[in-house]
């Protein structure tokens, strides 16, 4: 099982940068970096929100789930 971050894909959708989303949603470039890239292990649902609420998309734009 696998879960797949598509946050770059909503970035790109609505044409914002790692910077200026980092920034809105008050977390570093570099932790934000690590969620873009699906490296992160874990993500606060307040984080999941203000991403949502930032990019005005819903959880599973961003999370996906693949089967092995």
């Amino acid at each position: 099982m696998s879960i797949i971050v598509n946050l770059d894909v909503m970035m790109a959708k609505r044409k914002v940068s790692l910077k200026n989303l980092a920034e809105n949603i008050k977390i570093t470039n570099s932790n934000l970096s690590i969620l873009k890239t699906g490296k992160a292990k874990a993500i606060r649902f307040s984080t999941l929100n203000e991403i949502c609420k930032a990019l005005n998309c819903q959880p599973g734009d961003i999370l996906e789930y693949i089967e092995d």
